[in-house]
């Protein structure tokens, strides 16, 4: 007999014996990129960080030796989308979806003459699968297939060998899940009634349900009307909901908050999360700071990176972050002056930078008269000589 034959005489396996576990789900909801919404810091975070990327003014530049000049915009970077859909709305969706979903996709409907991107209009994630076969992407946007080059594809989170991005929503499906059971379960207990809201009970003796049903419709008939509702010392009355205030899914809910901001890579003191410590900075513009290296700044170069293509080389898009560290007036005013004095900018073009017109004859004339002059306007005709004040 055959070790093959053998083995097919002898009894079940282990495996075979023990039946497969059941399937199970992780909580009470189902969590997708649409009902991750409901968490109020899922939304905060997905806010605070689309908000900043997309009021971030867009410029193009040239590189001309040591130097970068700005040049003109392309229309594809003022109104991405066509006439009814403007930079800073494209850029609030895209990153809306790069920061829950790792992916924003859209459908390029138009060219210009270099055959580069002219229109990209966006679609919802949800109608959109990316298929890979032999090293080749497609797409699936609908019911209709397209190629790689009809599709606009940024891509966030990304790991090796993928054609998507990961999804931080997905990854944080079991803490958000977590908080949206909490969630249901506190609507249910509070509001529609899955739990009695209060218990009303005989001590003296043991009633029949007919009985209970008379005092439950004459009770329920003198409270709503507000009117007062005499029993005996055989009644007693307690509210259910009194002894779900100090439950502890309040702490998990709390705690779910901060859990959901290191997911979405925002600080959890910036959408109001419990912080464990202090956190201490000399003014809001260090605050900003911290946040734009740490958490906003490589997600910033990523997206320069990828508008830079809808451009002919060697021209290159940068977001404008000085919005974001914009400082008090105080401060500027001290930064500028310390400039000047330093003599790293001209006192012109500290006007420019504060929005104003440069000195007229009759402003510098007026400066003159009140704090007098070493170095005077030379008089009409004559060549002016340089050197450095003293």
């Amino acid at each position: 007999m055959s070790l093959f034959k053998r083995r097919e005489i002898q009894g079940p396996t282990a495996a075979e014996l023990i039946p497969p576990r059941p399937v199970q789900r992780a909580g009470g909801v189902t969590v997708t990129n649409e009902t991750a919404l409901r968490h109020s810091a899922v939304w905060a975070c997905l806010r605070l960080r689309a908000n900043l990327v997309s009021t971030m003014p867009v410029d193009v530049y040239r590189r001309v030796g040591e130097m970068k000049v700005e040049v003109p915009k392309p229309p594809v970077l003022i109104n991405p989308g066509g006439e009814r859909v403007g930079m800073m709305e494209w850029l609030y969706s895209t990153q809306f979806d790069l920061d829950r979903a790792g992916n924003c996709f859209g459908l390029i409907t138009a060219r210009d003459g270099l055959g580069l991107p002219a229109r990209i209009e966006l679609v919802p994630l949800a109608d959109v699968t990316v298929r890979q076969r032999d090293g080749v992407v497609t797409y699936r946007i609908g019911q209709q297939d397209y190629a790689a080059e009809e599709v606009w594809h940024e891509r966030q989170y990304t790991m090796a060998g993928l054609a998507v991005g990961l999804s931080p929503i997905a990854y944080a499906a079991w803490s958000i899940g977590e908080y949206l059971s909490i969630q249901q379960f506190a609507l249910d207990w509070f509001g529609n009634g899955a739990v009695p809201s209060a218990h009303l009970k005989n001590t003296a003796k043991t009633i029949s349900p007919d009985q209970a049903e008379e005092t439950k419709r004459r009770f329920k008939a003198a409270t709503s009307n507000q009117d007062l509702f005499v029993t005996g010392n055989d009644w007693e009355y307690k509210m259910i909901q009194a002894e779900a205030a100090g439950s502890e899914w309040l702490e998990a809910k709390r705690y779910g908050i901060g859990d959901i901001a290191r997911f979405l890579d925002c600080p959890g003191d910036l959408v109001d999360a419990a912080v464990a410590g202090s956190m201490t900075y000399a003014n809001i513009t260090q605050r900003n700071l911290q946040f734009l290296v740490m958490n906003l700044g490589p997600a910033i170069i990523r997206r320069e990176d990828a508008l830079s293509s809808l451009t002919s080389r060697p021209r290159f898009v940068k977001l404008n972050t000085d919005a974001l560290l914009r400082m008090d007036p105080q401060a500027r005013a001290t930064m500028l002056a310390a400039q000047i004095t330093s003599r790293q900018l001209a006192p012109s073009e500290a006007r420019e930078l504060e929005d104003r017109a440069p000195f007229t004859e009759s402003q510098l004339s007026e400066f003159d008269r009140l704090f007098g002059t070493k170095n005077p306007a030379p008089a009409p005709g004559a060549t002016a000589t340089t050197g450095v004040p003293s």
